[in-house]
């Protein structure tokens, strides 16, 4: 499940990011990213169109193209967009139903959506992913060159290991330092978990913090009876039978970690969109952009 322009566009094109919280230099808190017009940073050339002041024609460019150009600038903007992957072994949990399909390859979608907004509004944008006890961090910058950075990136990230360490995860929250917005992927089968606590502190330093949280419909289902020997691909610890006998208790474990979760995230004002990764990328990323327009 590549991550290529059209696919992004399809799922972008009509969405934008709003905040929910009254950050810091923002007012109202409805999200403005990068402001484009007359500012004091040269962006881009585009196309003339019917009512662009005159002024802002590039002359010079339009004596060598014999076509009109306009000068965009812009002014930095108040809000970054932070992008957090969870990369661990149990993201590689695959669909049954969608051949080629697992959490890991859905979250990128998802992640790479919400990049192609943010590049889309003019917002700066990094890519934090979490993988095999480490922390691989993008800064934050703006423009299709950084979209393209950022791509790349999640198609690279492959699924291995466990969650950095708490003590690893605390030190990379430098990026954290103005209130911005983070989408974090993950399938939060450890919580508490150094991921959970980061969260955490990043909501009480004021960031709008929205998780989605990626399950197959096998693992809602508890329909593991043709794969009935399983090893946790991140713990390794041992081997886990599944059969009718133990479905019913699968099935109160996964209610009773999954109620926590939520109460959790609910407690610290973090929102959390549950996803089946079976769904259609599109329903799902409105869902998790739509939840902060209510809020």
């Amino acid at each position: 499940m590549a991550l290529d322009g059209s696919a992004l566009i399809a799922h972008t094109t009509d969405l934008d990011l709003v905040i929910r919280h009254v950050l810091a230099g923002l007012g109202h808190g409805i999200h403005v990213g990068r402001e484009r017009g007359a500012g004091v940073e040269f962006s881009e050339y585009r196309a003339y169109a019917p009512g662009d002041e005159w002024r802002r024609v590039d002359w010079k460019l339009m004596a060598r193209a014999d076509r009109y150009f306009v000068r965009e600038a812009e002014r930095d903007s108040h809000v970054a967009v932070w992008l957090v992957l969870d990369a661990t072994a149990s993201m590689q949990e695959p669909s049954r139903a969608i051949e080629g399909l697992d959490k890991l390859a859905y979250a990128r979608v998802m992640l790479g959506c919400v990049a192609a907004i943010a590049q889309r509004q003019g917002d700066a944008f990094g890519l934090v992913v979490l993988t095999d006890g480490q922390v691989q961090f993008t800064p934050a910058a703006r423009g299709p060159r950084q979209q393209q950075r950022v791509l790349a990136q999640l198609n690279r990230a492959t699924a291995a290991g466990a969650l950095p360490d708490a003590d690893t995860l605390r030190a990379s929250l430098h990026f954290a330092r103005s209130p911005g917005v983070v989408f974090v992927a993950s399938d939060f089968l450890d919580w508490p978990s150094p991921l959970s606590e980061a969260l955490v502190r990043l909501r009480h330093m004021r960031h709008d913090v929205r998780a989605l949280c990626l399950q197959t419909q096998a693992e809602c289902d508890a329909d593991f009876d043709t794969r009935p020997a399983y090893r946790d691909p991140e713990h390794g610890a041992g081997v886990f039978r599944f059969g009718a006998s133990l479905r019913d208790a699968y099935r109160r474990n996964r209610e009773d970690h999954f109620g926590q979760v939520t109460r959790e995230t609910r407690r610290h004002d973090v929102l959390l969109t549950a996803a089946r990764i079976e769904q259609a990328p599109g329903e799902v990323l409105r869902l998790w952009l739509r939840q902060g327009g209510r809020a």
